[in-house]
């Protein structure tokens, strides 16, 4: 059974950097894509970015655009959200989520789509 693990959240001062952690078992990965969501407090879930089972990376979250990105490590079997210069507003909890696809390219960042999610991880900015 697929399960995805999140993990790295916490306490950070604007400006600062977390590398967020999606850990995945239970699956191959060249059968899933693997996206990264937020939601903030009050708010709608939204997508940040993801990784088809190709590798390739598309990221969602136009604020994110310079800060985030996105890797894998293929040994480790686990997805990562690097952040950097986060601002009070990148506030939330942090999801992965993947979705089964036979098509190699296949990306989304609609929630809609997934079919597995991590519980998610919280990450504050604030000073």
């Amino acid at each position: 059974q697929l399960q995805l693990v999140e993990s790295g959240g916490g306490l950070v001062q604007p400006g600062g950097s977390l590398r967020l952690s999606c850990a995945a078992s239970g699956f191959t990965k060249r059968d899933y894509s693997i996206s990264w969501f937020r939601q903030a407090p009050g708010k709608e879930r939204e997508g940040i970015s993801c990784m088809s089972p190709s590798g390739e990376i598309t990221f969602y979250l136009d604020s994110a655009e310079g800060r985030f990105t996105t890797s894998r490590d293929n040994v480790e079997n686990t997805v990562y959200l690097q952040m950097s210069g986060l601002k009070p507003e990148d506030s939330g909890v942090y999801y992965c989520a993947a979705v089964r696809t036979i098509a190699r390219t296949y990306c989304s960042g609609y929630e809609g789509a997934m079919e597995h999610w991590g519980k998610g991880t919280l990450v504050t900015v604030s000073s």
